[in-house]
């Protein structure tokens, strides 16, 4: 362990990788920590991002299989309402080569990327960062947590978790044809949450299942498959094994200590009002790779120090996800009537117009707070806060 690396990343998703050539590029020495075999396998989200992210984190759309022009909400009642979006706001992606790319450039930038290990600790000391996967000790002097919707370090870090968790399950399957994103909701669908089905276009159509509840994913999984799987030519009869994952639908309580920072999932930044999190996680790995150079470069990698990129990442997001977080638990308290009755304004009451003058696939306060304003759909919101 006589080696001292300027930063150790644990993780190695789209925010460790992230980070990872972001600081390399800068000219730092950077050990990154995967736990399993390869970059982006097994695959643990649906994949949907916004178009816009390609040019704003400067990423290659080689991963891009297909666009999502519309979207099709099923209420309890199954009267389902259409919206389009004047432009593509999102896309669907081959996550795995996505992973694949970023952790390519973060290799060609000097990185040095480890598969196949999972840190089991992380030790903060005056001089340093130990950083423990297996027998292997690596040494740092700052380290990036990118680990995904897993505590345990943060935990004992003192760090804090996420205050709001669901459970979900999802799955790729064969199709025999696309047809729109779904999204479903109710209470024997997807308590608490949502369900969804995403066209994906590769060699021959292939449809992402999954349900994001607060209880029995798996369970309501296979639901969901019955349910959806004659509509798009999907052989629900031989089962389908999800991958199963925690969401995080809010941040720990600090994103930074004495030479630690907390990127992504790992944070619980995340979209609460969805439970997506590649865009949050480019964000807050751009956000960390700029506070932990600076501090690098100055030699000092106090809390204190670091401190600045959870100010700078709150600027940029917190209003936005507080206000999530606050349709988010009235949603977890709205029943299928109240559901039903939203969807109902959406067709008779002037809410789509609303919709698709503040609706943005990244951005959802503008929209949360005019629905807060509309005065009927506000009646049954607030009446669901206060049941």
């Amino acid at each position: 362990m006589s080696h001292i690396y300027d930063v150790v990343i644990v993780g190695g998703g789209p925010a460790g990788l992230y980070a990872g050539w972001t600081l390399a590029r800068a000219g730092f020495s950077v050990a990154i920590c995967e736990e399993h075999p390869t970059s982006g396998m097994p695959v643990h989200c649906t994949g949907v991002l916004a178009a816009e992210a390609f040019e704003r984190f400067g990423l290659s759309d080689d991963s891009v299989l297909n666009q999502l022009r519309t979207v099709r909400f099923h209420p309890p009642s199954g009267d389902a309402v259409d919206y389009s979006p004047i432009t593509v706001e999102a896309v669907v992606i081959d996550r795995a080569r996505f992973d694949r790319r970023l952790s390519e450039r973060a290799a060609l930038a000097g990185a040095e990327l480890s598969y196949g290990e999972r840190v089991t600790g992380v030790a903060v000391d005056a001089d340093g960062v130990t950083v423990a996967s297996g027998s292997t000790m690596r040494r740092a002097r700052v380290c990036v947590l990118a680990c995904g919707a897993r505590y345990g370090v943060q935990r004992k870090l003192r760090l804090g978790i996420p205050r709001l968790l669901l459970h979900s399950a999802q799955a790729e399957l064969p199709a025999a044809r696309l047809g729109d994103v779904e999204i479903h909701f109710g209470e024997q669908i997807a308590p608490r949450g949502f369900a969804w089905a995403v066209p994906v276009q590769r060699e021959r159509p292939y449809v992402r299942v999954g349900v994001m509840c607060e209880r029995h994913a798996h369970r309501h999984f296979e639901r969901v498959l019955r349910d959806i799987g004659p509509r798009w030519g999907v052989d629900a009869a031989g089962g389908c094994k999800p991958r199963q994952k925690i969401l995080p639908l809010g941040p720990i309580d600090r994103t930074f200590g004495d030479r630690v920072v907390v990127v992504g999932d790992a944070a619980g930044v995340v979209k609460p009002t969805t439970g997506g999190g590649i865009y949050y996680s480019l964000m807050t790995a751009s956000l960390a790779s700029e506070i932990v150079a600076g501090a690098l470069s100055r030699d000092d990698l106090s809390a204190a120090a670091l401190n600045e990129y959870e100010r700078l990442w709150r600027r940029e997001l917190g209003p936005e996800l507080r206000w999530q977080l606050v349709l988010r638990r009235i949603a977890q308290r709205l029943t299928d009537d109240d559901i039903d009755g939203l969807f109902a304004l959406a067709r008779t009451d002037g809410l789509m117009p609303l919709v698709r003058r503040t609706a943005a696939f990244n951005h959802h306060r503008e929209f949360i707070v005019a629905l807060l304003k509309h005065p009927p759909a506000r009646r049954v919101l607030f009446r669901a806060a206060l049941a």
